[in-house]
């Protein structure tokens, strides 16, 4: 909001300096480091939102302790500009920030404070929160989002990188109405997404990044309600997604970018019920998704493009109950993902794309409970993820595709009542990064060779506060003001 309102709750605070509690300057105090919002690769390096005294900014790491620090308090003092939506275009990262002046606007980073900037103050209405650009994607060297001026709603809009080529693309929904482009996705140098024109409804568009190229591909759905396609995913030299013609309900759609050839490939669930095929994956050009037939629950199903050639993979939870495939991963020659099959509950499964090969992996979790598989992510030839095995909590795991492969890689979090918290995987250096509380230093950096040697922490960020367990901060005159315990007093 470019006028802050803030409400500052005052609380009491301690701190444990020699057995004295004082208040703290937040320029020279370190506070819980909470890691990997948003991050993305950038060169050698990590660039990521973190959380410290300053509140949540912009920071980078290059895999050690000296090289992990904050490029810019964008947002200055403990105020949180909170950077995400990070992309790279034109050998730097562009995102979208607060600085506590012009609202949530577009900025980018080359890795340096003086080439952190704020590209353009789009929303210029100083009631507002800023623009907020989003949906991000990369056009013929352009970089596309949706964004709103206060003006014309949230609508398509391009930049260049400078602040005079960053403007409108295209008014889609006249006036102060909102088109609301979202999943762009770009083919053979054209840009696809979802908007709503104020007449046809949410239908499919498409974009050579000029205002005369900026159309209706097809309206799907008749009249005003919208088809409103989404969940797009390019396999070859076509687009998949889910619509609904209003006839069939949400089904499989695919387009190559013409009018006669946007179709449905199969109508999965006969009739005005929809299959609702969603969580798209690629896998050996085939496209796999979960979809409900109507007799077999949500289940997983894989498509080449063909009526004939979208079918069931294998009803994993028997009859009309629902597994629910979701979270992907290739690991090799096959793929690995999360489903429940009514007997161990949501377990590590992994599919070669057959019926016969589609198996569970472990049941890490013995029973019915399930362990609730959660993020996985392929570093040397592993899947690495994280899994709650009744005893540890969630915590992080790994797996080659064969049960005896399938190992606690480290309980972080030794409390056997609490969970570590694993997220947020980056691979850099050879090493994989991720978040983890072990219950001790917070919710801090983690690493991993894959080993439980090897799994370590990066660097204790809150090693000051972290002796006092102090939580519940709040800014107040330059300080920040927190509850904490130094051992004398209490909380």
């Amino acid at each position: 909001m470019k006028t802050i309102y803030k409400v500052l709750i005052i609380l009491f605070f301690n701190q444990m300096i020699f057995g004295q509690c004082i208040s703290i300057d937040i320029q020279n105090t370190t506070f819980d480091h909470q890691p990997f919002y948003n991050t993305i690769q950038f060169g050698s390096e990590i660039i990521y939102g973190g959380l410290d005294a300053n509140g949540v900014e912009l920071w980078k790491t290059d895999g050690t302790v000296v090289g992990t620090s904050m490029i810019k308090d964008i947002f200055p003092g403990c105020g949180y500009s909170s950077p995400y939506n990070f992309i790279e275009f034109g050998g730097e990262i562009y995102f979208s920030a607060d600085d506590g002046v012009n609202g949530r606007e577009l900025w980018k980073t080359d890795g340096t404070v003086a080439g952190t900037i704020l590209v353009k103050d789009i929303n210029l209405d100083p009631t507002s929160f800023g623009s907020y650009p989003d949906n991000f994607q990369i056009l013929n060297g352009e970089l596309f989002f949706d964004a709103n001026d206060g003006i014309n709603g949230s609508e398509l809009w391009k930049t260049d990188g400078t602040t005079t080529g960053t403007v409108l693309a295209n008014d889609i929904n006249p006036g102060s109405g909102f088109s609301n482009p979202s999943s762009l996705i770009s083919l053979n140098g054209m840009l696809y997404f979802s908007a709503d024109d104020g007449t046809n409804g949410r239908e499919l568009w498409k974009t050579d990044g000029t205002t005369a190229g900026t159309v209706l591909l097809k309206d799907i759905r008749s009249g005003g309600f919208g088809s409103s396609p989404r969940d797009f995913l390019k396999l070859g030299n076509e687009i998949f997604f889910a619509a609904n013609d209003g006839l069939s309900g949400y089904e499989l759609w695919k387009t190559d970018g013409t009018l006669s050839g946007t179709i449905q490939v199969k109508d999965i669930r006969s009739g005005t019920f929809s299959s609702s095929p969603s969580r798209f994956f690629e896998f050996n050009n085939q496209l796999y998704f979960s979809a409900n037939d109507g007799i077999d629950g949500s289940e997983l199903w894989t498509s080449d493009g063909t009526a004939v050639g979208t079918v069931l993979v294998k009803d994993i939870a028997s009859g009309s109950g629902s597994s629910n495939p979701r979270l992907f991963e290739t690991l090799g020659t096959q793929f690995v993902f999360n489903a429940d099959d009514g007997v161990s509950g949501s377990e590590l499964w992994i599919s070669d794309g057959t019926s016969a090969g589609t198996n569970l992996v472990l049941d890490i979790n013995p029973g019915p409970t399930g362990s609730f598989v959660n993020g996985p992510k392929t570093f040397n030839s592993e899947v690495y993820f994280s899994a709650n095995d009744g005893i540890n909590g969630s915590e992080l795991w790994k797996t080659d595709g064969t049960p005896a492969g399938t190992i606690l890689v480290k309980d972080i979090n030794l409390d056997p009542t609490s969970s570590a918290s694993i997220g947020n995987f980056q691979i850099l250096n050879g090493e994989l990064f991720f978040q983890a509380d072990d219950g001790i230093t917070g919710l801090e950096i983690w690493k991993t060779d894959g080993t439980m040697a090897g799994t370590v922490l990066f660097n204790d960020f809150n090693t000051l506060l972290s002796n006092c367990n102090a939580n519940d901060f709040t800014c107040l005159n330059g300080q920040t003001i927190f509850v904490a315990n130094d051992g004398i007093h209490g909380r």
